[in-house]
């Protein structure tokens, strides 16, 4: 095997090192059990938003924070503290998406991702796919 071959075989694995370890960690789902025990990370926590407890947005003190109360996956409820300006249409999202940390019973969100419902109903779609 000639030197140049040998070389760029090591230049690739260390760049697949590199890739991997970029791509291992940087945040992960969890729910909120999961995130209390290592608050110094950044965690993805899935769930839905509990409506019944209300929310405290108030855009003219400051738009760029507002809480809720959240309902992970796994059923766990906790008080959210969102870094954030509220989302359009926030309370009819079926799944929320909160990108944070915890600290203590509090989670603090960066970002929130929502997944809204559909503008279609099914009777919709399938006049769509027959046309």
């Amino acid at each position: 095997m000639k030197r140049t071959h040998i070389i760029l075989l090591i230049f690739l694995a260390v760049v697949m090192a590199v890739i991997i370890l970029m791509m291992g960690d940087y945040s992960s789902y969890a729910n909120f059990e999961q995130a209390a025990k290592a608050p110094d990370k950044e965690f993805h926590v899935a769930g839905e938003l509990i409506k019944e407890k209300g929310m405290d947005y108030n855009p003219q003190q400051n738009a760029d924070v507002f809480s809720f109360y959240f309902r992970d996956r796994d059923g766990y409820e906790r008080k959210v503290v969102a870094n954030t300006d509220k989302p359009q249409d926030f309370e009819l999202a079926n799944e929320i998406v909160l990108i944070g940390k915890m600290n203590g019973d509090v989670f603090y969100a960066e970002g929130i991702q929502t997944k809204c419902p559909s503008k279609y109903t099914d009777a919709e779609i399938a006049i769509k796919e027959g046309e």
